[in-house]
């Protein structure tokens, strides 16, 4: 098909229809970002040749109602007869109702045979659906395809009496596939990762190009793997590239060691080549991503693999910044001298793809700025963290020809080596004091980032809230940019953050129209909302005047929900950044939740004054590349956003360079485009019109994209080439015949910037500003025990218990080697408590959950309360006293209540998809779902262990499998929401309640009512809290008195005592 090669392996056989060629028609839907274009032609068939030559259009708004008279009188003209007329146009009504019913973003049918007799007939069609909107469709899709003779599934008939148990599958029908593109089978690595992918709220992405290829890579960000590519194939090893991918959006050590070992397990089979292979670790900066997490399950992996990498002489080239970027490239170079593979390793003193030059010829080119060449490392550092040699080349054999400038490197690592760690703020310890009123905002101007905005937070964010409080902070902010947080799953409270070394309540309101009337003064919101809930909250917001600008940060929103968002946005004079950005910065004034990056990187790109140069990306993590590259070849940044990379964001490349065209204080912009879309054409037309004069430095990444033989989808869901209007390399020519400064490559940009900075700076159009000092930076004592330059003593010692592993420990005894040894109360519990004796399989379950629920810990409440009244010399029963009263809702009382809800759910007849919807509706969570430290790919040991048990063991679990079902659905929008170890005993005790045989269906509902399940949690966790005490006694620990600097007193000292009380009344 046009120069790609493929198998074809599924076929349509289909009645044949007698008709004339008259009667074949064509038409077609097509989403675009103002609405749906509908196509509807009289000559269709094989040879319909130029549909736009001879085929009407209509476009039917996002918004609006659909047009039936002007597809009856308009895009219908060409049918003269009446009656057939009307007959069509009934037909393209409800065409139009599945297509936008089913989120279709393309649809097709040629020929359309339109009988004399009124029949009409689809004979052939091509469609796609948005995949985005499985969440919302999925269960209409399947219900589709499980109509479908071919797909027929047939279910088994549910009975409380008979005790047979529905399928979900056989509920909802058959999930929707989405198969590989054309050319390119989905390998089994492939459909690993992309199950990984589906099962977390990070990003997984891989494709295997080439597997005999020389180069490999594993690049973190979806902007950051484009541009590597590129880079390979700007020096002509795009036939060596052996695979694209991209691990981003924070991934857990546990998934990025599955990521990378999938890949080196690709890149070191078959025989190895004479030539060696090359695997680049690359990355650009990360907003929120610890780097040191994601190495070490890429250290981990590379320690797996270290006999294989040498056998295939692999050379390794890293490159890599973002939050704790120090103490990952510190892993890095220490397995660098055990592993004997050459390897070379840069933190971001270098410029993103340099190393690819490095790997492919041996040298690292200069960039033509002497900054950048100089590879200033200190500027990285400002917490003198990074060990010496750590961003240098490091390598168990000769590099062989290394150029001058990774020399330079190498010298500004050790000549570093005694700098000192940047003195920490010290100030004032209690309540911070804030005198300036919040006033409420004038007219939205071109700015709509000023030094006085106020904004919303839509979840609960602490992190990216206590960034922005640090950026505020260290800009001189006389008031938090932050005024509350809007989460709607709890009442209104006040949650504790850092202004300097100070504290301050921000409030929490449970609905926007309570924090809209609390803080009339706020314009702004940044709203992490889920893909699931961002179109309604964002729908919410907009009802609000008060609100002029809106950051939608979610990935993965329905491209229908996006186009009618940014519509309603529209209409409302509401500017939307997102979704899928990180969002945006203005140095010195406002930064949008995770932009920019720890505060190191904020220091090191100077983004805490304002600049000159601004800039719009469609990619986050390239967005602080630009901060990089733009702080060392200019005065610096004025304003950088990022637009999102999905294919409708709801503000353009030309609504944000309008903007910057009208604002004295922008005097040159920078535009980073991408593969896919057209908006960069508008960019052109202006500055060919006129409309653009400041200089604008340009670049659209993906230029790769021509040399693969088969369609890749990048990291970006928009970053896809439709056509040869939308590839990176037409859009550059375009740029450039229009008069935007446009380099050859990537890698010339920072010259280019240099380049148009200095002959500004020479013009006079730029004066170039003394450099203030640099803030102080006052650091977490979280983040600085992280960075191991603080230490403190535990304030308990335990020794029966450890819940820090991935397996509970008992006395240092594994749980699992705890079920090995048979000890058995199952039998006599039987007897107390149901008065009859349970099946062996049942009093083995019971056994279980007892073990299970002996203890979690000296950190939980319960534990936590018997310990302090062991310490103060009371007995044994008003020490397990002090701890059985806490359990309640909160603390142990997740297992009736999941019960409750999985079971009603299920005997309504609700799939998992209605039971997850209506929870949200109603705001509820839903208990027996969600762990703090444990996840989909970091399973709790204790949930598998009695899940397994319970498949082997009991008759039937519908309830497991429904729950099960409802697992999928959740950890699909975050992955520690998996069912946990309340949820699964829950669950459980109802399938064998129900099935055993051994209770009436009344019985076993009365078991649940009456608190049987809180009763097995407060025996089981009795046990543990015995062994508390005598452990306690046994180390003789002495009175417990808390320590004050674990306590914020705030009472009677400034206004936060009663912000506290008015949020709570």
């Amino acid at each position: 098909v046009e120069h790609t090669t493929g198998l074809l392996t599924t076929f349509l056989v289909e009645k044949f229809i007698p008709h004339a060629s008259a009667e074949e028609h064509y038409i077609c839907i097509q989403a675009v970002r103002n609405g749906d274009l509908i196509y509807y032609s009289t000559q269709g068939g094989v040879d319909v040749g130029d549909v736009d030559s001879h085929a009407k259009r209509i476009l039917v708004p996002v918004l609006d109602a659909y047009p039936a008279a002007a597809v009856h009188d308009t895009l219908l003209a060409g049918i003269a007869d009446t009656r057939t007329r009307g007959i069509v146009a009934e037909f393209v009504t409800r065409l139009y109702a599945v297509y936008s019913d089913c989120q279709f973003t393309y649809l097709e049918i040629n020929p359309l045979v339109v009988m004399a007799d009124g029949k009409i007939h689809a004979l052939d069609l091509a469609a796609k659906i948005d995949q985005t909107a499985e969440f919302e469709c999925g269960t209409k899709w399947s219900r589709a395809l499980g109509s479908a003779p071919e797909f027929r599934v047939s279910a088994a008939v549910f009975s409380p009496t008979s005790g047979a148990a529905n399928s979900v599958e056989a509920i909802t029908g058959p999930a929707m596939e989405f198969p590989a593109p054309f050319g390119r089978q989905l390998t089994r690595e492939e459909a690993y990762i992309a199950e990984l992918d589906a099962k977390t709220g990070a990003s997984l992405k891989l494709t295997v190009l080439n597997p005999e290829g020389k180069i490999w890579t594993m690049v973190a960000g979806g902007g950051a793997s484009v541009v590597y590519s590129d880079a390979i194939a700007a020096l002509g090893y795009a036939h060596e590239l052996a695979n694209y991918g991209e691990y981003s959006g924070a991934p857990s050590e546990a998934q990025t060691y599955e990521y990378a070992k999938t890949v080196l397990d690709l890149m070191t089979r078959g025989l190895p080549r004479t030539d060696g292979k090359v695997l680049i670790i690359g990355g650009g900066i990360a907003n929120f991503t610890n780097v040191a997490s994601t190495f070490k399950g890429i250290t981990r992996a590379l320690k797996d693999f270290q006999k294989l990498l040498q056998a295939h002489a692999v050379r390794i080239f890293v490159r890599r910044a973002g939050p704790n970027w120090q103490e990952g490239l510190k892993l890095v170079r220490q397995l660098a001298a055990t592993l004997s593979i050459e390897m070379h390793v840069f933190g971001p003193e270098t410029h993103i793809t340099a190393i690819v030059p490095l790997a492919l010829t041996g040298t690292m080119p200069t960039l033509g700025v002497t900054e950048l060449d100089a590879h200033n490392r200190s500027s990285y550092d400002p917490l003198g963290t990074a060990e010496p040699g750590t961003t240098s080349p490091t390598s168990g054999e000769s590099t062989g020809d290394v150029s001058a400038a990774a020399t330079a490197a190498a010298n500004a690592s050790s000549t570093s080596a005694d700098k000192k760690p940047a003195k920490v703020t010290v100030g004032p310890r209690g309540p911070a004091h804030f005198t300036e009123t919040p006033t409420t905002p004038g007219p939205h101007s071109e700015q709509p980032f000023t030094a006085s905005t106020r904004s919303f937070v839509f979840g609960m964010q602490p992190r990216a809230i206590q960034g922005m409080l640090d950026f505020d902070f260290m800009c001189g902010r006389s008031l938090p940019s932050v005024a509350a947080m809007i989460y709607p799953f709890g009442g209104s409270h006040v949650q504790k953050f850092y202004w300097g070394t100070q504290e301050t309540l921000v409030s929490v309101y449970p609905t926007v129209e309570l924090a809209a009337a609390k803080h009339p003064e706020v314009d702004t919101v940044v709203n992490f909302a889920s893909c699931r809930s961002v179109y309604s909250s964002t729908l919410d917001l907009l009802k609000q005047d008060q609100i002029k600008t809106i950051a939608i940060i979610a990935e993965g929103v329905p491209e229908r929900r996006a186009r009618q968002l940014l519509h309603a946005a529209k209409r409302r004079g509401v500017l939307i950044i997102g979704p899928a950005t990180v969002g945006g910065i203005k140095p010195g004034c406002y930064k949008i939740g995770n932009t920019g990056g720890m505060m190191d990187n904020i220091v090191a790109s100077k983004l805490y004054r304002a600049g000159s140069v601004a800039y719009v990306s469609k990619s986050g993590g390239m967005s602080n590349e630009l901060n990089n590259i733009i702080s060392r070849t200019t005065d610096g940044v004025y304003e950088g956003v990022a637009i999102g990379g999905d294919r409708y964001p709801g503000s353009t490349f030309i609504d944000h360079l309008r903007r910057f065209q009208a604002d004295p204080n922008v005097k040159m912009m920078v535009l980073l485009g991408e593969v896919g879309g057209d908006e960069e054409y508008a960019i052109a037309e202006a500055v060919d019109k006129g409309t653009i004069t400041k200089p604008v430095v340009a670049w659209c990444i993906g230029t790769c994209a021509k040399m693969f033989t088969t369609e890749v989808q990048f990291g970006h869901a928009g970053a896809l080439a439709n056509s040869d209007r939308e590839t990176a390399e037409a859009k550059n020519r375009a740029l450039a015949s229009a008069g935007v400064h446009v380099p050859r490559t990537f890698e010339e940009m920072p010259a280019m910037l240099f380049k148009v900075y200095q002959d500004l700076v020479k013009a006079g159009t730029i004066v170039p500003k003394p450099e203030p000092e640099v803030p102080q930076i006052p650091l977490d004592y979280s983040w600085a025990q992280e960075l191991g330059l603080i230490r403190k003593p535990a304030a308990f010692v335990s020794t029966i218990c450890d819940d820090r592993g991935q397996e509970l420990l008992y006395a240092g005894m594994p749980i699992s080697d705890v079920f090995k040894q048979n000890i058995g109360i199952g039998g006599v519990v039987s007897l107390l408590w149901f008065k009859r004796r349970l099946p062996d399989y049942a009093c083995k379950f019971i056994e279980m959950v007892l073990m299970l629920t002996a203890d979690h810990g000296p950190a939980v409440s319960g534990a936590h309360n018997t310990i302090v009244t062991a310490r103060a010399g009371k007995d044994l029963v008003s020490s397990i006293c002090a701890g059985l009263l806490t359990i309640g809702e909160r603390f142990g009382g997740a297992l009736d209540g999941a019960a409750e809800q999985f079971s009603t759910a299920f005997d309504r007849g609700q799939t998992p998809r209605e039971f997850v919807d209506s929870m949200r509706k109603q705001n509820k969570l839903i208990l027996g779902i969600g762990h703090k430290i444990k996840s989909r790919t970091n399973p709790d040991l204790r949930v598998e262990i009695i899940k397994e048990y319970a498949r082997k063991s009991f008759p039937a679990t519908p309830i497991l499998d429904y729950a099960t079902a409802v697992e999928n659905i959740t950890t699909s929008k975050k992955d520690n929401l998996i069912l946990n170890v309340d949820g699964a005993i829950g669950v459980l005790f109802v399938d064998l309640l129900r099935y055993s045989g051994a209770f009436t269906r009344e019985e076993a509902d009365e078991v649940l009512k009456i608190g049987t399940l809180n009763g097995l949690f407060v025996l089981g966790r009795s046990i543990g809290f015995i062994g508390h005490f005598l452990d306690q006694k046994r180390l003789k620990q002495g009175l417990y008195r808390h320590p004050w600097d674990d306590i914020s007193y705030l009472v009677g000292k400034d206004e936060s005592a009663r912000i506290l009380a008015s949020a709570t009344n």
